[in-house]
């Protein structure tokens, strides 16, 4: 206990000096306890320079939101993770649900959202389909840009640039894996331009592996069995709910990492903490009974299977009368 408690002590000196050099001041440490744990295990901090409120994009998710300081970061990259290949469905749409509350932030200017993407990531993560992303997310599609680039060099460079347009509301970038390109130095350019721009830059990364990069905030997310449909008189048993999403908050400047289930409304536009005790449609018993009437056309229906029961060759036959 007296090792954890001093390597607490360390840590919170090193952050004290990190936020020195960073120029930004520490807004809230938690001082180590007696077992060597924080109060809450939270840093928060808030920078120097005195930013307006509101440099944050809140998920309106609260456990999610206060350990991020009130949201992630308008003007920086965010790195959103599909740790496999089957979980790329859940990072985008994850990225568009962020997407959605950031057009809503300024409706009045409509700016566009432009999701830019290698050949490669939309081959195997799917096209954007513009009906499916106005009925689910309310983005209409005059308000997302779509452009494709068949090498990863030009697709940074086109991010690059498309960071500091003041005419984007944001870039939403999916990438492939871990090419060797995509280094410290290409995610601190992209981090770079957007810290500039005041405007997110969200790093879709499709089956890819946890590396160094200048990204304040790196979220992983993957699919989550759907809840049921939640009624006046309570959940509607043997029903599916909203679709739901797994997040873990991987890498994080003011917050120690966290596990959270969400789920998108469609009807509001809004993501939505499952709470522990909603139970998902998945651990429902199954369904007792015929699902499907029968048809009033087919009266004479093959009458249903009895109990089988194994019989020897000898009984077999006798039953038969041989």
């Amino acid at each position: 206990m007296a090792v954890s408690a001093l390597a607490q002590e360390r840590l919170c000196a090193l952050r004290h000096e990190i936020a020195r050099i960073e120029g930004v001041l520490p807004e809230r440490l938690a001082a180590p306890s007696a077992d060597g744990q924080t109060a809450d295990g939270i840093l928060m901090r808030r920078s120097g320079r005195g930013l307006p409120d509101g440099d944050c994009l809140p998920s309106q998710v609260e456990p999610l939101d206060a350990p991020l300081g009130g949201g992630l970061p308008l003007g920086a990259l965010t790195e959103i993770h599909a740790p496999t290949a089957r979980a790329a469905g859940a990072a985008a749409a994850f990225a568009l649900a962020l997407g959605s509350r950031l057009l809503q932030r300024e409706p009045q200017k409509h700016l566009p959202l432009l999701w830019l993407g290698t050949t490669e990531a939309f081959s195997e993560g799917g096209l954007p389909y513009a009906a499916g992303i106005r009925e689910t997310f309310g983005i209409a599609p005059q308000r997302l840009l779509f452009a494709e680039a068949p090498k990863l060099g030009d697709t940074l460079w086109i991010g690059e640039e498309a960071a500091r347009l003041p005419d984007l509301a944001g870039v939403i970038l999916e990438l492939r894996g871990n090419p060797r390109m995509l280094d410290l130095t290409a995610t601190r350019r992209l981090h770079r331009r957007a810290q500039a721009a005041g405007r997110p830059v969200f790093l879709l990364r499709q089956s890819a592996e946890q590396t160094p990069t200048a990204a304040p905030v790196r979220l992983l997310v993957s699919p989550a069995p759907a809840g049921l449909r939640q009624t006046l008189d309570g959940p509607l048993r043997d029903s599916l709910g909203p679709p739901g999403l797994e997040l873990t908050v991987a890498k994080s400047r003011t917050a120690r990492p966290g596990t959270f289930t969400l789920e998108w409304n469609p009807h509001e536009r809004r993501l939505q903490l499952r709470t522990a005790n909603q139970p998902s449609a998945q651990a429902q018993p199954a369904v007792s009974g015929s699902v499907v009437s029968a048809s009033v056309y087919r009266p004479n229906l093959a009458q249903a299977a009895g109990q089988v029961v194994g019989f020897a060759p000898e009984r077999r036959r006798a039953a038969a009368g041989g």
